[in-house]
């Protein structure tokens, strides 16, 4: 090492050290997750029916979790000593469900205004603020989500903002920080928003006030995003991350001189969506507004993940389909604003059906997210209804394995496959039925909920803090 590069390095602030070297440096997490799973005995669920969120129907089939992963899933499976064995006749197991949009934490119940942390409606561009520093951990609606069988969720910053900013993805347990709930290694999301919002909130400030101003504010950021990916390219044998300010030139390396210039925690954000390691999340109701946006990714050479809400979604399901972008739907909310009066029911259907279509439906909602099997069951009957026939095989990917896949969490989740993590829900019949509970909840293997233990029923410490202060009453 030389001794300037030497000098370098030790005068670099923390950040710019840890940082790691080459094109991850933009999705660098100085707040790592500190989750570690619950230690739990092997657990055989023994004769149920199995939807494995691949694709598959099994009946009679058992599921065996061995340290906190799916070990096998099959018939006549035989329980390793120690193993709690769990009697699966007449129930119906599925991988965990994920919300790829949700606010628990930080919009939290009770919704008063000193909780509202979702939206930083102070600028277009708050790329540079970050979900988990909103979220509370006490928010009692993580624990209604875990009785619904959400064993992993998507936090996003809310729609007021051309770009929101980073989303952080969670396990859904019981924890005192939100790195205790981090999932590790997920990649952030970063949140954007198009048509009315955006105008409506900023129409009357320092704009954008029009649509064409809503894309005339994303072309300017990501251009000067793309600059600043740029200028902080490594070079030809430099080793050491390039992103220290005036730092570089008290070292001899010239800081700003040679283009590196200063930190800028927006431009870090959209980089890292440039490069890839941040993932694309568009908050877009309208199907024209959709292949505007497809066109700016085009433009600027980055993937959007999904489209979250899009009502008008099935106008071009085949565009979305062959883009690679999933349509984050719900179930039939539509008509309460303009740019919602085009939905359809059998939307999320539509969008399903596309060859090499990813359809997933999601909540937005503290209480949907609490009957996500339920929303999913009314797509299935307005399907039905305009003829097209839904497996619920076929339909449980909506809840799992493709939100897995928007979230960049597929490797790891969203399926009951050997060697995924064991995230795993007992329902006590068919879950896309009106009577359909989720009787137990397992998060890496571990029974987090259980429905007829109360043990197993977590509550956070402000309800906690609640029912004693009723009791003293």
């Amino acid at each position: 090492m030389t001794v300037a590069l030497a000098a370098a390095l030790t005068l670099a602030p923390a950040w710019a050290q840890d940082a790691p070297r080459g094109a991850a440096r933009f999705a660098h997490d100085p707040y790592p997750s500190t989750y570690r799973p619950i230690a739990a005995p092997p657990v055989l669920i023994r004769g149920a029916t199995v939807l494995t969120g691949t694709g598959e129907r099994l009946d009679g089939a058992d599921v065996l979790m061995v340290d906190g992963r799916i070990e096998a899933v099959g018939a006549g499976l035989q329980a390793p000593a120690g193993a709690s064995v769990v009697d699966g006749t007449g129930k119906w197991v599925t991988p965990g469900l994920i919300d790829v949009h949700s606010h628990l934490g930080v919009y939290p119940s009770p919704g008063v205004r000193a909780h509202s942390d979702g939206n930083e409606a102070t600028n277009p561009n708050t790329a540079g603020a970050w979900a988990e520093h909103s979220v509370w951990p006490q928010d009692p609606g993580f624990a209604a989500a875990l009785a619904g069988g959400v064993t992993s969720l998507q936090i996003l910053p809310g729609s007021a903002n051309l770009f929101g900013g980073r989303g952080v993805t969670l396990r859904n347990v019981p924890a005192t920080t939100v790195q205790d709930m981090k999932f590790p290694g997920a990649p952030h999301g970063l949140k954007m928003a198009c048509g009315e919002n955006p105008k409506r909130v900023y129409g009357q400030k320092s704009g954008p006030a029009t649509r064409m101003g809503n894309i005339a504010g994303f072309r300017a950021a990501f251009a000067e995003a793309a600059e600043y990916r740029a200028r902080n390219a490594p070079r030809d044998g430099d080793q050491a991350p390039r992103r220290r300010g005036g730092r570089d030139a008290e070292a001899g390396n010239g800081g700003a001189q040679n283009g590196a210039g200063k930190r800028d925690l927006r431009l870090d954000t959209l980089a890292g969506a440039l490069e890839g390691d941040i993932l694309v999340h568009i908050h877009c109701y309208r199907a024209d507004e959709m292949a505007t946006m497809l066109q700016l990714a085009e433009e600027f050479d980055f993937r959007i993940a999904a489209f979250h809400h899009g009502v008008e979604a099935y106008k071009i399901a085949d565009e979305l389909a062959e883009a690679g972008v999933c349509g984050a739907l719900w179930a039939d909310w539509w008509g309460f604003k303009m740019e919602a009066f085009d939905g359809i029911q059998e939307n999320v259907a539509l969008v399903d059906r596309a060859q090499n279509g990813c359809a997933i439906v999601h909540s937005d909602s503290s209480e949907g997210i609490q009957r996500l099997n339920q929303e999913a069951a009314k797509v299935m009957a307005s399907a039905r209804r305009a003829g097209i026939e839904i497996a619920p095989e076929r339909a449980i990917r909506w809840l799992t394995r493709n939100p897995a896949q928007a979230m960049g969490i597929l490797d790891r989740t969203g399926t009951l496959e050997p060697g995924k993590l064991a995230d795993v829900v007992v329902w006590n019949r068919d879950p896309f039925g009106s009577y359909a509970l989720a009787e137990q909840v397992y998060i890496d293997g571990a029974r987090i909920y259980d429905r007829n233990d109360r043990g197993r029923q977590p509550v956070s410490d402000f309800l906690l803090g609640q029912q004693a202060a009723g009791g003293a009453r």
